[in-house]
């Protein structure tokens, strides 16, 4: 693998996370586009400005509509943005159940995150912890107050100071590399289009079942046929894009992040051997309790869905934002 410098790969998830900041919007305003062509596409005539009734579909209207709900599209995603982005700490602890330790707490784990920060010279995080017997830790926060390790009482029990160091080491290694401000950034982009995807398609379904429709003013049988397809059609192209984008982030999140990560716990505990063995244990019992969230999954150290054989392990493999981790651990064994 290609070597790649720790402000190299600070300033590719910079440069990414600018990209998705442009992205998002973009692949949003566009389905709301398509939204509206295919709403006015129901009713297929419409009225030009010398008041004829015209066969078809007018962009102009579609784009002056556009333009008069851009306004708060835009207004009401920023909002949404800026309150989950300055949030999200306290959302995954709530989510999770992580609580907040001092050295008082648990000097073991305390002391082990303090030595390798000073190592690096990095700023101390926050230590979470979860009560949980699976074997987990993951990294989040967006910048130095935010900034949090968080480990399972299921690690701290299985594994010894030389694999805890290395797991550490690897959750320090992304707080570094600003991965972590990279994925919340994703998670949110995702939330917020898998939400308002679910919403136009209940409102859309309910128009159709409670009269909301336009074949219900014209009361044609025929029309009514229509509207049943461009609402399904209409909902198909949401989900499609909400997926798509999925998918786009899950790419961007590259795995490339998780070796770099691997290296960086690797030098940071002086001992790959260690963490390649931290690796394999986590293995046999990764995930975090009853949080079957995705969003928070791809955090962790090890994404549970990796576990999974047959076919569903090749599928999955296809779209994980983590490598193989037979892989992970014989490239530590070779570090």
């Amino acid at each position: 693998m290609k070597y790649v410098g720790i402000q190299t790969q600070i300033q590719r998830n910079n440069t990414l996370s600018i990209l998705l900041l442009l992205g998002f919007p973009t692949i949003l305003l566009a389905m709301v586009w398509v939204f509206l062509y295919l709403i006015h596409s129901v009713e297929g005539s419409y009225y030009d400005d010398y008041g004829n009734l015209t066969y078809g579909i007018s962009l102009s209207m579609v784009n002056h509509e556009f333009m008069m709900t851009l306004p708060w599209i835009v207004g009401g995603v920023g909002i949404w943005f800026v309150i989950a982005y300055f949030s999200n700490a306290s959302m995954i602890r709530r989510a999770t159940g992580a609580r907040p330790i001092s050295r008082r707490d648990n000097p073991r784990i305390y002391n082990i995150v303090e030595n390798l920060t000073m190592s690096c010279g990095m700023p101390m995080p926050q230590v979470n912890i979860i009560d949980d017997p699976q074997l987990n830790a993951f990294a989040s926060g967006i910048d130095e107050k935010s900034y949090t390790v968080t480990v399972t009482t299921g690690l701290m029990n299985r594994l010894n100071d030389d694999e805890l160091a290395g797991v550490i080491g690897h959750e320090l290694t992304h707080i570094r590399n600003h991965d972590t401000r990279l994925l919340i950034t994703s998670i949110i982009f995702v939330g917020i289009i898998s939400t308002v995807t679910s919403l136009v398609a209940r409102i859309l379904w309910n128009s159709f079942i409670y009269g909301g429709g336009r074949s219900r003013r014209n009361n044609n049988e025929k029309n009514g046929g229509a509207t049943i397809i461009v609402v399904l059609f209409i909902g198909l192209i949401c989900a499609a894009i909400a997926y798509f984008f999925t998918l786009l982030t899950r790419f961007a999140i590259s795995r490339k992040r998780e070796y770099m990560a691997d290296a960086g716990g690797a030098e940071l505990c002086g001992n790959p051997l260690a963490l390649a063995s931290a690796l394999r244990k986590i293995s046999a019992t990764p995930g975090l309790g009853n949080v079957g969230r995705e969003d928070i999954a791809q955090m962790y150290i090890i994404h549970p869905q990796e576990m999974t054989k047959g076919l569903m392990e090749h599928i999955n493999s296809l779209f994980s934002t983590h490598p193989s981790t037979a892989r992970r651990i014989q490239l530590l064994e070779q570090f």
